[in-house]
């Protein structure tokens, strides 16, 4: 049995997960906490085995290592966390022996998504990114949005290589850029999360396009990686690496 407690538990994703763990024969729920709450005290308390942070970027990476220093495996879904962040914390787990998972999505469609945007990007010279997400969320563009860049990158480093004649009226117009790759973000109540990969080739346009109609969707790959963060040493980023 593992035992899970979940940090950000009065959230959005943070409810659905208590309901997701309770659900499972194998996962035993002993206890969350809010933003209100001392997450140590609360491990110390509760002894799980996995910690899960649902929180806010501005309190992911010190949540981690909260999490790690007190002995525990760790599954992130929390975005916002920088490079810099991410090579020390999974130092840290390292030096704990330690699993860390941390997962941009954990929506199944969302990482085939980023696999056949992969794919397409081997034989399409230009692609732009659109990501829609309610208003509340706090970091812009989405870790979705980034590591889709960034797999995209890693087979295709030339894309976009040439650079279009154009004049931005309004700075930001043509979005953020990562890789090359124009990152466009939209926030508007009404949205859960989605997200769009438009390649563009001459007389042809593909769209790849993955829509979160509700966070239960999120669940199964959550379920997963608890059950995988109990047998991982180090950090394992993605959850298309467990997949």
């Amino acid at each position: 049995m593992i035992k899970v407690l979940v940090s950000g538990g009065t959230g959005k994703m943070g409810q659905e997960t208590l309901k997701a763990v309770e659900r499972e024969p194998d996962l035993n729920l002993v206890g969350f906490t809010s933003s209100k709450d001392n997450l140590a005290q609360a491990i110390q308390e509760k002894t799980p085995h996995v910690v899960v942070d649902f929180t806010h970027p501005s309190c992911a990476k010190a949540n981690v290592e909260t999490i790690l220093r007190a002995g525990c495996h760790a599954v992130v879904g929390t975005t916002g966390l920088s490079a810099a962040d991410l090579e020390t914390l999974e130092t840290l787990a390292k030096e704990k022996n330690l699993g860390l998972i941390i997962c941009p999505n954990f929506a199944i469609g969302a990482i085939l998504m980023m696999r056949f945007a992969q794919e397409a990007s081997k034989f399409m010279p230009r692609v732009e990114i659109i990501e829609y997400h309610h208003d509340k969320k706090a970091d812009a563009p989405s870790g979705t949005a980034l590591k889709t860049a960034e797999m995209i990158h890693q087979v295709n480093a030339n894309i976009n290589h040439y650079p279009l004649d154009e004049k931005e009226l309004i700075t930001g117009a043509r979005g953020g850029a990562k890789y090359r790759i124009p990152i466009h973000s939209v926030r508007l109540p009404g949205y859960v999360a989605h997200q769009e990969v438009i390649f563009g080739g001459v007389g042809q346009t593909l769209t790849l396009k993955h829509d979160t109609i509700n966070r239960e969707s999120f669940m199964p790959g959550v379920v997963m990686t608890i059950r995988k963060a109990v047998s991982t040493k180090g950090l394992i980023y993605g959850l298309e690496n467990i997949l």
